[in-house]
């Protein structure tokens, strides 16, 4: 019979067994629920439409105030890479390019070499981004050997990172240009697999040069983005985002989980409504340059009001056995403002906070100081320099008083100029859509930098020989999209109805009515007599006798209103308003 010492050593050692096989089965889970969720941060913009450079506006002391720009964003990129551990993911939704000289010099090259140094994961195609046509001057093809999309593929050949549109095809063989790729990709970031759908909005062929776009097709974003999820899931990519140049709008961004300050029927939203819950797990959005920073069927969206201003932020944090996000502790960043001052008491300094007159203190994100990144700035610093003398250089004119845009309507900017260009052409009517101006004259002499600003599209004058008929016809298109031109030469009342938008009322300027059996002469930008802004349908109607779409021009419609405004001297100023008026309610005499 073994001693007691020996029967109490057995006895421990069975007990060790016992315990060892009763942990086993347990310690795992025991493990993984101690386990901290994996963090995963999403940075996102869109639409910088090539603003490398940073805005500048006055404060209340007259100092100068620097609003955006790639070198104080490259200080955020460099921030929150050290602050994540490198855990970062870093996207854009597209239309980088098309909107200021720096970039457009370039055809976006700037841009593209920027992004680069940025560690820019991937970006989407946006409309604008097929602007420049082929490589070189010509914004269409003019001879047969010229690619309409020859300078979207260079900046893709420069690129360290996809441009990424999982929607669009081949006209001819429905499948994905080889020149674009799939329209997606694949990142490891900090031991995540993230898969990353690109989309383009459909209305790209109506908000681009047609020309260009006509050999390809822009599908439906919901089928498009859930085929590419569910590839990108098999592949093994435990995250999903998409990266969308189609956008939303919400009028308060104070709680992300209230949705009901948005609107329902913008694209991206539509697209996650037809979307299983889940099928993707964060959206930066763009093109509609409103911001929005909310949950929308369960997922985070942001998108930013444009023009590099600010940026957005998705704070995933992932279960360390699932890797899925945790619905709880996701955390939005809406609408971040890019500043090295601020007006005291903000986290802004916009001119509408400036205006306060408050004092400006130093800008500070995440409780680090915000500065410019030197190496940015040296990258940046011969583009901007080879375009300053252009910038700088007068018009030989004064804005007495500042022209400012208005898209839903009438604006002093778009009575101005459309007064010109039909004074320059000598035409009955000029017409110029409102998408086209993209920022507004300031009061004082008017340089040619900011003549581009506002007119940074390199469109030529277009000329058509209307009947009174199609004249109507023209006008009813326009406004049958949801869009109330800027125009000279015409009296037009517009009625917000429930079918949408119509013309109530149109004769010329004054109230003279349109005369059948004439012909009116209408100059206006050969983007909207391609087509563009969905008229195709309308110009394919009109005789090609009766369209002159200005290629033969030594000038572009920009170069020729300066030459024009210099040579007239005389202000360039808001003439009394009233032309175009937008009835609503009862006014407005609706069909029933």
């Amino acid at each position: 019979m073994p001693s007691l010492a020996a029967r109490l050593l057995i006895a421990a050692q069975l007990l060790a067994l016992l315990g060892c096989q009763t942990a086993t089965p347990a310690g795992p889970r025991s493990n993984a629920a101690s386990a901290a969720p994996l963090p995963l941060t999403i940075l996102g913009t869109n639409d910088w439409h090539g603003w490398a450079q940073p805005h500048q506006a006055r404060a209340a002391d007259g100092s100068a105030v620097d609003e955006g720009g790639l070198a104080l964003y490259a200080s955020v990129v460099k921030l929150l890479r050290a602050e994540t551990g490198g855990r970062l993911l870093v996207v854009d939704a597209g239309d980088i390019f098309q909107g200021t000289l720096v970039s457009n010099l370039s055809e976006g090259a700037v841009m593209v070499d920027a992004f680069n140094a940025l560690g820019m994961d991937a970006v989407a195609v946006g409309n604008h981004e097929f602007d420049y046509g082929p490589v070189g001057p010509a914004v269409v093809p003019t001879t047969p050997s010229e690619d309409p999309v020859g300078a979207l593929k260079a900046r893709i050949a420069q690129a360290h990172f996809p441009f990424l549109a999982a929607n669009v095809v081949d006209a001819d063989t429905g499948l994905a240009p080889a020149w674009l790729g799939s329209g997606t990709a694949m990142r490891d970031v900090g031991g995540i697999r993230v898969g990353i759908i690109g989309l383009a909005t459909p209305e790209t062929p109506r908000t681009t040069n047609p020309i260009n776009v006509a050999g390809l097709r822009f599908l439906p974003l919901a089928p498009a983005a859930k085929a590419a999820a569910e590839r990108l899931r098999a592949q093994g990519a435990e995250v999903v985002v998409v990266v969308a140049h189609a956008g939303g709008r919400c009028d308060d961004l104070r709680d992300p989980n209230d949705g009901t300050h948005c609107h329902p029927g913008e694209e991206i939203f539509a697209m996650l409504d037809q979307l299983p819950r889940g099928t993707v797990d964060a959206v930066v959005a763009g093109h509609t340059h409103r911001a929005v920073g909310h949950f929308v069927n369960g997922t985070p969206v942001i998108e930013t009001s444009a023009l590099g201003r600010s940026f957005g932020l998705i704070s995933l944090q992932l279960d360390p056995v699932t890797r899925k996000p945790i619905p709880s502790a996701t955390h939005i960043e809406a609408e971040v403002p890019l500043c090295e001052r601020v007006v005291e008491g903000t986290t802004k300094c916009d001119p509408t906070v400036l205006a306060s007159g408050k004092p400006l203190v130093p800008a500070t994100y995440h409780g680090h100081p915000l500065r410019r990144d030197p190496e940015m700035e040296a990258l940046l610093a011969p583009a901007l320099a080879s375009v300053a003398a252009a910038q700088a250089k007068s018009v030989g004119v004064e804005v007495p008083v500042t022209l400012r845009r208005d898209s839903t309507g009438e604006s002093s900017l778009g009575d101005a100029t459309s007064d010109a260009l039909r004074q320059m052409e000598g035409a009955d009517v000029a017409i110029l859509n409102s998408g086209g101006l993209r920022a507004d004259l300031t009061a004082g002499p008017l340089t040619y930098g900011h003549l581009y600003e506002t007119f940074p599209f390199d469109n030529m004058v277009a000329t058509l020989r209307l009947t009174a008929s199609e004249l109507r016809g023209l006008l009813k298109a326009i406004v049958a999209h949801g869009r109330v031109p800027q125009q000279s030469g015409l009296r037009l009342a517009v009625g917000a109805c429930p079918s949408g938008l119509e013309v109530m009322e149109l004769t010329l300027a004054d109230g003279t009515p349109l005369v059948d059996g004439r012909l009116y002469r209408v100059v206006l930008p050969d983007y909207l007599a391609r087509g563009g802004d969905g008229l195709e349908p309308f110009m394919g109607a009109v005789p090609a006798e009766r369209r002159d779409m200005g290629e033969r021009r030594p000038l572009n419609l920009r170069d020729a209103l300066a030459a024009y405004l210099g040579q007239r001297g005389q202000p360039l100023a808001a003439p009394p308003s009233g032309r175009t008026e937008l009835l609503r309610g009862k006014a407005a005499h609706c069909a029933p």
